[in-house]
């Protein structure tokens, strides 16, 4: 297995160390040790030094992963449990060992644009589209699971820009910003080529509006790391929301409803972002925190591992929702499209569940 010098030794750093198994959501939710970074490094040391082969059950265990950076926050010496997993994926596509649900996926995604090989466009969705205008300064970037999975949550961010008047439009014919197959495969070059194609699109407008934290992420981070320019001014949804509140183009009241948020860690952990989601929310109803938020925040679930480890994404989800239980809300908010679909699986009847755009259209009434 060839991979960098700095994933070895964040491996041999990482195989004895439980500093960070605590914050795993994956772990909390199946009670596992082999799904921590420090079990997952202990396994690939094997592999490294030759104790083991990479084996069908290991090469599973490097996808059990959600790359959601709660294990490389908490490291007080600065290792990175995210970066060797998405070496060694590479290095698994590489030696074309990827496994049966993840060759699914790049096979859908070739043959239909989406992993998920939907062929047909919801037609809600379709029709808001087709409304807008074929050409504008500014991009609405929805991103795969909001057209896709969760056209709901795509629908109300387009009506909620159009209340705000916001000249916009939105492709009908969407790029891949690069995220799903940087998530599935890491630095190959096809991700790079998908980024690149992204971008050429992306320099078309003045102002990209990023709806998915994790487009947003790969937008503003993962492209200045692969040196792919571009010239668009990319904004995340949440911080656009909050900037047509504040010059007065959104006027919402609050509904006196109590909510607690769910920070999607590619806003708060990678982008460092977690202020813009509590002023537009704290505009609109009244806010108890949960526990873990910001850059501690718990990760929910994704669309993209519901693929193929759908019930420990729905115990990852119901993780979250004892959490939010336990805060006193009457509601959960959250920003992330993803996440919002895989946490409707498990909704309790007690509690109601919003997204941020849904939650500002009700503010509006």
């Amino acid at each position: 297995m060839i991979i960098s010098k700095k994933s070895k030794e964040t491996i041999d750093s990482c195989r004895f160390c439980w500093m960070c198994r605590h914050t795993c959501p994956i772990g909390n939710a199946t009670g596992q040790e082999r799904n921590t970074s420090r079990a997952r490094a202990l396994s690939l040391s094997l592999v490294l030094r030759g104790s083991s082969e990479l084996t069908p059950d290991i090469i599973d265990n490097v996808y059990e992963c959600a790359l959601c950076g709660a294990c490389t926050k908490e490291c007080v010496t600065g290792w990175d449990p995210v970066a060797f997993t998405k070496e060694v994926r590479l290095q698994i596509a590489m030696e074309s060992k990827s496994p049966p649900y993840i060759e699914k996926m790049l096979d859908n995604m070739e043959k239909s644009g989406n992993i998920y090989g939907i062929m047909s466009f919801d037609k809600n969705l379709s029709r808001e589209i087709e409304a807008l205008p074929q050409k504008a300064d500014i991009l609405l970037f929805l991103g795969q699971d909001a057209r896709y999975k969760a056209p709901k949550a795509a629908v109300n961010a387009i009506k909620l820009l159009n209340k705000a008047d916001v000249k916009f439009t939105v492709l009908m014919d969407e790029p891949d910003s690069g995220y799903l197959l940087d998530t599935l495969v890491g630095a190959a070059e096809e991700t790079r080529q998908a980024m690149k194609k992204a971008a050429k699109v992306l320099s078309e407008y003045k102002t990209v509006v990023a709806f998915d934290p994790a487009d947003a992420k790969t937008f503003l981070r993962e492209y200045k790391e692969w040196d792919i320019p571009q010239s668009a001014d990319v904004v995340t949804f949440t911080s656009f929301i909050e900037e047509l509140i504040g010059n007065g183009k959104l006027k919402p009241k609050n509904i006196h409803k109590t909510v607690t948020l769910q920070d999607a860690a590619h806003l708060a952990r990678d982008l460092e972002e977690t202020e813009p989601f509590r002023k537009v929310v704290g505009s609109c109803a009244d806010v108890k925190e949960m526990l873990l938020n910001r850059r501690d925040t718990m990760w929910a679930g994704n669309l993209l591992m519901n693929e193929y480890i759908p019930d420990v994404m729905t115990k990852v989800a119901s993780e979250r929702w004892t959490n939010a239980i336990a805060s006193g809300a009457d509601a959960l908010v959250t920003a992330s499209p993803s996440e919002y679909a895989v946490l409707s699986k498990c909704k309790p009847e007690s509690m109601e569940l919003l997204t941020l755009e849904e939650l500002v259209l009700l503010s509006l009434k």
